[in-house]
């Protein structure tokens, strides 16, 4: 009932807020903030009950099951409502909930006008995001990915900067145009099976490899949109750029990982005979953004553009990490998933803070700000050295588990991956450098340092970036038997195809 919870409470507060008059702005601010805190609470316990509630049989934790649409017919099983986590998906929960009560409270003042709006579309956000984490039926997974592209879209489109229509439009177009493909391969496996059961699937679907390879590339279309995995990302900057602080924390944070998290969840377990082919044109592609992003962020003139290119080539050494690191690499990456949330949300709400005071993000309009900034500018530098990977810091450890599982199979392109984090170094001190040191522009006079709530904010998310940094074995420890069962089905594999 908990996994169901986390669904259902930020609906039913998106309806209630729906259903208050619009001049209660206050009062549904903060009815959001304690609905969004409320639903973080309740996510705490599944790491704490976490072992507890694990179902032998089927190694998920948590789980709901119960029939949702009657069967099609004889030999047909009934698609069921169907959820639950493993080490998969519980960071990932957890960071969702985290994310919506920051994206919430980071709103406070940036938001002036349809609040009752805005704030129902950020709940409602994230009740289909949780939504696709938990899901363990394919056609229930697939409502709330559709779902979940319609409150991002509507907060691009409304809330957003002078393109937003443009943004909003390309960022629906391009995701609902890719998971067209991962429909009708749903289809397809509910009638040669019978069953949209994950678990079932998993333990029982014997495809063909040809088969397999199509069924693959239908899924993981839609899943590298998402990512967005190089050449399919250009939807990405554009979005973030004419999205409200929130919506990029939200976007960076959670709603990218909805295409890695599915790679792990959907592609590799159903169709483990195609990753030997498709795997390493995915970590090639995944190469090859990590140093487009990296150069084309270099060349920025706009501050938000840059961390929205950065975002580009973090997530590329997600993707090198799932389909070229091997059983450390997959480990590395889901807690890099993590890493990025936070690091670049952090990003997206400093950056978020100046513009609110100078609505503007060019660099030309700042330089030498630290002397009138001296907090903002701590955390700033922080924020981009967790970005950065430097040790101590969460970003290290994602990025050094990847890159020595990547190692161990392809030494080449864990060179590239390092020669990428080179030029996230660069790219990133030279904003630093841009906005906080240099002579001062006489523009920024009438800053204001972060007031106590933005300091609230960046405290909890460096917080947690240090947490991950000193402490990872926190995260690896329910991470890690999630990712050995994934090795091992790919070891299966390819065991059975070398006999062939």
């Amino acid at each position: 009932m908990l996994l169901t919870l986390l669904i259902l409470i930020p609906i039913v507060g998106a309806i209630i807020i729906f259903a208050m008059p619009s001049s209660a702005a206050g009062a549904i601010k903060w009815l959001a903030l304690i609905i969004s805190l409320v639903v973080f609470g309740v996510s705490l316990p599944l790491y704490f009950g976490f072992e507890a509630a694990l179902n032998p049989q089927t190694g998920y934790h948590f789980e709901e099951i119960r029939n949702w649409i009657p069967s099609l017919g004889e030999g047909f099983d009934p698609i069921r409502y169907h959820i639950g986590i493993d080490g998969l998906s519980l960071w990932l929960v957890l960071l969702t909930t985290f994310l919506t009560f920051i994206s919430v409270l980071s709103s406070w003042t940036a938001i002036e006008d349809s609040i009752k709006e805005y704030m129902a579309l950020m709940l409602l956000l994230e009740a289909a995001v949780i939504g696709v984490f938990v899901s363990l039926d394919l056609f229930l997974y697939y409502l709330f990915w559709e779902a979940s592209l319609i409150p991002m879209a509507l907060l691009v489109g409304r809330w957003g900067g002078k393109r937003r229509i443009y943004a909003a439009l390309k960022f629906f177009l391009y995701t609902m145009a890719g998971s067209a493909l991962m429909l009708v391969g749903a289809i397809y496996l509910y009638g040669v099976s019978g069953t949209s059961d994950l678990p079932t699937l998993t333990a029982t679907l014997d495809l063909p490899v040809q088969a397999q390879l199509l069924l693959f590339f239908a899924f993981a279309l839609a899943f590298s949109v998402k990512v967005p995995l190089f050449p399919l990302h250009t939807w990405l900057p554009a979005a973030h750029v004419e999205a409200p602080t929130a919506g990029s924390i939200m976007l960076a944070g959670v709603l990218l990982k909805l295409g890695t998290y599915s790679y792990l969840r959907f592609a590799i377990p159903l169709f483990p005979d195609a990753v030997p082919f498709w795997g390493p044109i995915l970590a090639t592609l995944g190469v090859v953004g990590i140093i487009y992003g990296a150069l084309v962020a270099l060349v920025q003139e706009d501050v938000k553009s840059l961390v929205a290119y950065s975002s580009v080539a973090h997530m590329g050494f997600i993707v090198l990490g799932i389909f070229m690191g091997g059983q450390q690499g997959m480990s590395g990456a889901v807690l890099q998933m993590i890493n990025h949330g936070l690091s670049t949300g952090m990003l997206f709400f400093m950056v978020g803070v100046l513009y609110e005071q100078r609505h503007t993000r060019l660099f030309t309009e700042y330089g030498g700000i630290w002397v009138k900034v001296p907090v903002f500018g701590t955390f700033f530098l922080l924020a981009v050295f967790a970005s950065v990977g430097l040790p101590g810091l969460n970003g290290f450890v994602g990025e050094f588990i990847i890159l020595m599982g990547t190692f161990r199979i392809n030494w080449l392109a864990a060179a590239f991956g390092t020669f990428g984090i080179v030029l996230a170094a660069w790219y990133l001190l030279t904003a630093t450098r841009k906005l906080m040191f240099g002579p001062f522009n006489e523009k920024n006079a009438n800053l204001k340092d972060m007031n106590g709530r933005e300091l609230g904010i960046a405290v909890a998310f460096i917080a947690l970036c240090f947490l991950i940094g000193l402490f990872p074995d926190i995260f690896f420890a329910k991470i890690n038997p999630a990712t050995e069962q994934l090795a091992q089905i790919l070891n299966t594999s390819a065991t059975l195809l070398a006999g062939q």
